[in-house]
């Protein structure tokens, strides 16, 4: 006689209708909901707040400190629990340091389908976060769990530098070179990933890139020729390039050739992997992205792929680009890259224009 039959748990990716950051509304959209707001209160304390799209809010607590506040989470992007935490972890962590300030603690959001998946799977997210925020010297000192369709997981998380400190995405000035911290392609990893196309090497690059800390951050909004920060995640690189020029009133110019991507990604565009969210990046904002003569799908594909804790993006003074570009790669970021420059706007609104 065969003993009691135990269903197997399904793989985390088949239970969210999307992953990672990919799963953000889309850029237009988000738009027109927030266009249709009220107008909230506008203390003289908040340094950052809607006005621009930034990557936290900021409150000035005294002369000496700001309090930098975010949070983010998601759907799986993997079906390891361990490393699903980790990923989303490192992703909502990674917004107090694109702001330039270091993280002090944070607070777990848990929404999971606790009828669908086992107690140890849950528990596996949870120290997969855990981990990360022990990296990152900071405690997870709270939190709230619900019953959800869905699994979900991301944090709140709080972070301080100095008023001075802050680095946020309308402050670039002309001439400024840009900077990314990470290969691109996460986005094209996971469409992959999700067919069961990914090689057992490329799932460890996709690993190593989504888990590391953006850490050189703090010290990024610590050095005055760094004139703004942001990091690049569900809006893909062209998405956050062009928050930056719409902020400084100024056009982004970015070289093809000069972007880091991460290995095998151009190959799996070349096989038709890509993500729903890239379609609606371009929907959202490729009138304002004009690219040079020849260019065609698969950069379209790579520039709006959408970044699942994504590198930093830095716009700095041209004199301190080798000396912050050293920056990167003594915090660990071998991919980093000058990818292009701030430069005057060539017609009446901001734009991203793409270089071969």
């Amino acid at each position: 006689m065969n003993g009691p039959q135990t269903t197997p748990t399904p793989r985390l990716t088949s239970l969210a209708h999307g992953g990672g950051c990919g799963c953000k509304i889309a850029p237009a959209v988000l738009s027109e909901i927030l266009s249709k707001m009220p107008p909230g209160l506008l203390p003289k304390e908040l340094m950052v707040g809607t006005e621009t799209s930034d990557d936290a809010a900021v409150w000035r607590l005294n002369d000496q400190q700001a309090l930098v506040a975010t949070t983010d989470f998601f759907m799986p992007v993997v079906d390891d629990p361990t490393d699903f935490g980790k990923i989303a972890a490192t992703n909502a962590i990674s917004d107090i340091y694109a702001m330039g300030a270091r993280p002090i603690f944070a607070l777990a959001l848990v929404g999971m389908p606790v009828n669908v998946l086992p107690p140890e799977t849950v528990g596996a997210i949870l120290r997969g976060g855990h981990d990360v925020c022990q990296a990152a010297g900071i405690p997870i000192a709270g939190g709230h769990t619900i019953d959800s369709v869905e699994p979900i997981y991301g944090l709140v998380v709080l972070g301080l530098a100095h008023p001075d400190h802050i680095r946020r995405n309308r402050d670039a000035r002309e001439g400024d070179v840009l900077i990314l911290g990470k290969g691109l392609g996460v986005g094209i990893y996971s469409a992959a990933f999700k067919k069961e196309a990914l090689a057992p090497e490329l799932y460890r690059e996709m690993i190593a890139s989504t888990t590391k800390l953006n850490t050189v951050g703090a010290a990024l909004g610590a050095d005055p020729a760094v004139h703004a920060l942001t990091d690049i995640t569900g809006f893909g690189l062209a998405g956050h390039v062009l928050e930056i020029a719409r902020g400084s009133n100024l056009d982004a110019r970015i070289s093809l050739a000069s972007l880091p991507v991460l290995p095998g990604v151009h190959e799996l565009i070349g096989r038709g992997f890509f993500t729903g969210a890239s379609d609606r990046n371009w929907a959202s904002y490729g009138s304002s992205v004009q690219m040079a003569e020849g260019l065609g799908d698969q950069t379209r594909i790579l520039l709006t792929d959408p970044q699942t804790s994504g590198g930093l993006l830095a716009c700095v003074a041209p004199q301190a680009a080798d000396r912050v570009l050293a920056m990167f790669n003594a915090a660990g970021f071998s991919r980093a890259a000058v990818v292009g420059k701030m430069a005057p706007m060539e017609s009446k609104r901001p734009m991203v224009r793409i270089d071969a």
